[in-house]
């Protein structure tokens, strides 16, 4: 056969399967918001939720999901960007640093329940935090700095040698060409990795089951980083699983929507900065 036809048969396979993955995440979304968004109401999200009476909300776990996301990154970032300048720029490559990008890597692909057992036996009852807040933020800042280790660096190895380079030749220092030049020219991509990160640690169960609990302050909004630290994830999961009330099954679709319209909200609000990013680095 022609190597034409060949490579007409292989594009027509890759259109192929490239349909059929667009078919099915649409169709998977599709559900989820179909089930969804009819429960999707400000009572739903500002009402606490019921143990036992139908009608109840997710107020308190709306908060937490956002106030451990914030301690997560929060702690995650800086750790990260300098772990990703110091392999990107500074490392020497010897088997220290492959050591280290190897343990990187490990970290990364470890189960997130064995995160959650190893955060319960060290944050819940060896430093005593219990389960809170505090516990599920830090257990899940082990989850997101490998992969925000990798993408900085990624992000930092793209930006072209000669900026860098030129930039010293004009006189500047290291750090200031770092500063300066680099990360302004990775941020658009570091952004990418930090909305992937973002949209991982507000799914996650696992983790926090171990470590945040299933249980929320009496108080919506309560800053206290040792309240309970029940999250919109773990809230889901606790419905389906062992959930009373009579509108359980509400109740979880209605979470599985506002975690995805959450998700996407995220995705899009960063994706409007990395545009702009991107604008000013073309021109």
């Amino acid at each position: 056969m022609h190597a034409k036809n060949w490579e007409k048969i292989f594009t027509g396979l890759f259109w192929l399967a490239g349909a059929i993955v667009f078919l099915v995440l649409l169709g998977f979304i599709g559900d989820i918001l179909y089930k969804g968004l009819p429960v999707l109401s400000w009572h739903f999200i500002s009402r606490k939720a019921q143990e036992l009476q139908a009608g109840g909300g997710v107020a308190g776990q709306f908060f937490n999901s956002f106030y451990i996301l914030l301690i997560s990154m929060g702690l995650a970032l800086p750790l990260a960007v300098g772990a990703g300048i110091y392999l990107a720029l500074y490392a020497p490559k010897n088997q220290a640093t492959y050591l280290l990008r190897l343990s990187i890597e490990c970290l990364a692909s470890i189960p997130s329940i064995v995160l959650g057992l190893f955060g319960m036996i060290i944050f819940v009852n060896f430093f005593g935090f219990g389960f809170s807040i505090l516990s599920g933020g830090l257990t899940l800042l082990l989850l997101n700095l490998p992969m925000l280790v990798r993408v900085t660096e990624e992000a930092i190895n793209t930006v072209p040698k000669t900026y860098f380079e030129a930039s010293i030749a004009l006189g500047a220092t290291k750090w200031q060409s770092i500063w300066q030049v680099v990360l302004p020219a990775a941020l658009s991509n570091i952004l990418t990795g930090v909305t992937l990160t973002a949209g991982r640690a507000l799914g996650e169960t696992a983790i926090l089951i171990f470590t945040a609990g299933t249980s929320v302050s009496r108080h919506i909004g309560d800053l206290d980083p040792l309240a309970g630290g029940g999250t919109l994830a773990v809230h889901m999961w606790y419905v389906s699983t062992t959930g009373l009330v009579a509108d359980k099954t509400e109740i979880a679709s209605g979470i599985g929507a506002l975690l995805l319209v959450i998700i996407l909200a995220l995705n899009l609000g960063l994706l409007i900065p990395k545009k702009l990013l991107q604008a000013n680095k073309q021109a």
